[in-house]
Order: structure tokens, then C-alpha cells, then sequence
């Protein structure tokens, strides 16, 4: 795929230090958002957080025009009305560009539309719908279709409707005079800085959060995704800088967030495995134990997790990550361990791509667990592809050794692609 002739390098003469240590990325182009430090738990309780979030908008001043892309969470809408005003008076907004109207975008929209009466705001069909489901009556936006061209003063903005990425509202809005791809969800991290672009920050951080985002959030729609970049890329619109609506702005290098889409939305894996297991008097840990013995032998890297102490959300970003997944649990009351149940409901939502397994465990008198295990497994498009390893109660030497070879005969499968 030709990224670089879509994604030239932006001219290093137009980027000004001293203005972008004000939030300014380009001339009368503002970084407007809030930044979140100690939020741990996003979507509810849902989705962990390790490092913070950012709630990103960003203010476009040209001329007589006015317009502000997205807005913050509802808990930051005093504080983004305040440092707003230290750019312009929010009664000269002269448009509001809604790209996603999920609440951490659009939680502030109510107060911004109160205080801009001479506003008019932009929004794909689906946004239509989402905005008055969350603030009935408060507009009547304006519909925007891809390739429809909103001109400002010396600048423009373009859309691009970008359905499920990640909701059926979300959209883009691109600048083409400076070259500028306001991306919304899409390409985002939560990750809360002091910094506001994605080369100013620790790179390990950075990419383990981009692939923590797109593992959670955007995995279960990666045949949309792949479909969805492919039409965007054939727009041909050069992007020198992304802005996302969580975390850092790619302005150096920005084709390689759009290649990693397209490589983790395709199924695209390396060559290793993640072990998940939770175990009641050992058996099963001895069990996973002896199969990375086997994977080991085969030169296959893994990682090892126990459900009881994992957090769900950071074992799906290894599972992005990995082609094989290997899932044990003891049989109790007839099924699985309470706590791999969440982790396995988790991957059956995500459907993840390309992705092979299978399941092993202990069991008392029934034996149920392994069974269930590849059910769930094959319901979140995980192939099984060889038989389940049960054993009764604990393992003996003797089929310890068996597990050995159930890991070998994994990497097997793995290395066959």
C-alpha cells in the first residue's frame, strides 16, 4: 500500500516551537482540550487505564470564521469554557464540528451551543441521531457527507464519515491547507502528557497505549476498519499531522499509526502466544507450565498470565499481539473458573482476526471446563486447532510429558501460519 505519497512530509519550516509551547499547532490552529492524570477506569469500569487520558479539541481562527472541532467530558466543561475564552469570546464561534458524539467528546456541546448562539453545528447522519439521543432538543445540526467541503476564512475543512470507527457517528474532518487530519477515536491513546505530540514522549509508553486502544476498543470492528482506511487512503488527501481526540497528535512519521491499523485490523500477528490459566490446587498451573516447556523447545515465545491476577484489558493487548492463544481452566460446579469467565466473554466481543487455540485443565469428576472454554474460543472467531488436554485432578510425570508435547504440537500449528 502506497502511504508515502499520501503522507508527505510536512515542510519543517512551518512548525514554530515557540507557538506550539502555546498550544498552537499551526497559525490560529489550537490544541483546546483537557488532560486527565488520575482517571484509571474509562466506559465505566470497563477499560483500564493506566496512564490517564486526554480529551482533545482543537479551535480553528481564520478571519471571520470561528470553528471548534469536538469539545471535552461534561467534569471539564467549566475548565474548557475558561481557557476558550483566552483564545476568543465563544459568542464569535461560527461553527462546532461534532466528529463523535460519545460523551467524552461531546459533554461540553450544551454549554458551547448556549454560549454560541450564532453557531451552526456539523455532523454526519449518525451524529445527528446521537446527539439528540444525549442532549434531545438542543440542535438542529447540519448533515455532512464524505468529500463535502465546509469553507472557513483562508482555510477549509473536509469530511470524511468514518463509521465504526468506533461508533456509527464518528467522522473526520481534514484541513488541507495545512494538511491536518482531525481523526476523532481513530489513531488515538489514552495517555495524559505535560506533552501534547507523540514524538515529545517515551515511545514504548506511546505504542503499548495505541495497541492497548485499538485492542479493547476498535478490535471488533477491524473488517469495517480495513474497508474504512482503504476508502480514505484512495481520498489522496496528503496528511502532515493527525490530531486524535485522546491522547498525543502525530506530527513526524504519521504513516506508521495508519500501517499498524491496517496491520492489526488485517490479523496481522507475530509468530508467539499468550497462556492464560487460573488454577485451584495447582494442577492446571503445573499443567501451563510444562506446555510453554513445550512451546520453549519449539523456539516459540509466549506470555504467561493468571486470570486471577491479570488485568483483562492488557492480556487482550497481548492477544492483539500474538497468533496463538492457549486458555486453561479447572472444571468447577460443572464449568469454568469465575475468573477466566470475564476474560473469555471479553474476547468473544472483541473477535479478534487470525487467531488460533485451544484449551486445556483439570477436573475433579466432570469435566466440563475444556469444553466450555472452546465454545467461547470459537464464538470469538478463535480456531481450535487441535484437541483439548484434560487430566484428572493432578498431573503425573506421565502426563506432564503429554503436556510437553501438547506445546509442541501448538507450535505446530503456529508455525504452519
Amino acid at each position: 500500500m502506497a502511504f508515502t505519497a499520501m503522507f508527505g512530509p510536512m515542510a519543517a519550516g512551518v512548525i514554530d516551537e515557540d507557538k506550539l509551547m502555546t498550544n498552537e499547532l499551526r497559525p490560529g490552529i489550537h490544541w483546546v482540550g483537557a488532560v486527565e492524570w488520575s482517571l484509571r477506569h474509562f466506559h465505566g469500569h470497563e477499560l483500564s487505564i493506566t496512564r490517564g487520558t486526554s480529551y482533545n479539541a482543537y479551535l480553528i481562527k481564520d478571519g471571520d470564521a470561528v470553528a471548534l472541532i469536538d469539545t471535552v467530558k461534561a467534569t471539564h466543561a467549566a475548565a474548557f469554557v475558561r481557557d476558550l475564552e483566552k483564545l476568543v469570546s465563544i459568542d464569535q464561534i461560527t461553527h462546532i464540528i461534532v466528529c463523535h458524539a460519545e460523551p467524552d467528546h461531546s459533554g461540553a456541546l450544551p454549554e458551547i451551543v448556549k454560549r454560541a448562539p450564532k453557531a451552526t453545528v456539523y455532523c454526519d447522519r449518525g451524529g445527528a441521531t446521537t446527539i439528540n439521543r444525549h442532549y434531545p432538543g438542543l440542535t438542529s445540526p447540519q448533515i455532512v457527507k464524505t468529500g463535502e467541503v465546509l469553507k472557513l476564512g483562508k482555510r477549509s475543512l473536509r469530511f470524511f464519515e468514518a463509521q465504526m470507527l468506533h461508533w456509527p457517528d464518528s467522522m473526520f474532518a481534514y484541513c488541507p491547507e495545512e494538511e491536518i487530519l482531525f481523526s476523532n477515536d481513530a489513531f488515538g491513546q489514552h495517555y495524559a502528557s505535560s506533552s501534547r505530540f507523540a514524538d515529545e514522549v517515551d515511545q514504548a509508553e506511546l505504542w503499548q497505549e495505541a495497541m492497548k486502544y485499538f485492542a479493547n476498543i476498535l478490535t471488533p470492528y477491524s473488517g469495517q476498519i480495513v474497508k474504512k482506511v482503504n476508502e480514505f487512503l484512495g481520498m489522496k488527501w496528503p496528511i502532515g499531522m493527525i490530531c486524535p481526540s485522546h491522547g498525543q497528535i502525530w506530527r513526524k512519521d504519521v504513516t506508521k499509526i495508519v500501517e499498524k491499523y491496517v496491520e492489526w485490523s488485517s490479523g496481522k500477528a507475530e509468530q508467539s502466544v499468550v497462556l492464560l490459566f487460573d488454577t485451584i490446587w495447582h494442577g492446571t498451573e503445573k499443567m501451563a507450565m510444562a506446555i510453554v516447556r513445550g512451546l520453549d523447545a519449539e523456539g516459540i515465545p509466549y506470555k504467561i498470565f493468571n486470570a486471577g491476577v491479570s488485568d483483562f484489558n492488557d492480556v487482550n493487548t497481548e492477544i492483539l499481539r500474538s497468533h496463538g492463544l492457549l486458555i486453561g481452566s479447572p472444571t468447577l460446579n460443572n464449568n469454568l473458573m469465575p475468573t477466566i469467565a470475564p476474560f473469555l466473554e471479553s474476547i468473544r466481543g472483541l473477535r479478534f482476526v487470525n487467531k488460533i487455540g485451544a484449551a486445556f485443565g483439570t477436573y475433579g469428576w466432570s469435566g466440563e471446563g475444556c469444553k466450555r472454554i472452546e465454545e467461547i474460543m470459537t464464538l470469538g472467531g478463535i480456531k481450535i486447532v487441535q484437541p483439548n488436554l484434560r487430566i484428572n485432578y493432578a498431573p503425573s510425570d506421565e502426563e506432564l510429558t503429554k503436556c510437553i508435547q501438547f506445546g509442541r504440537d501448538f507450535a505446530a500449528h503456529l508455525k504452519e501460519g
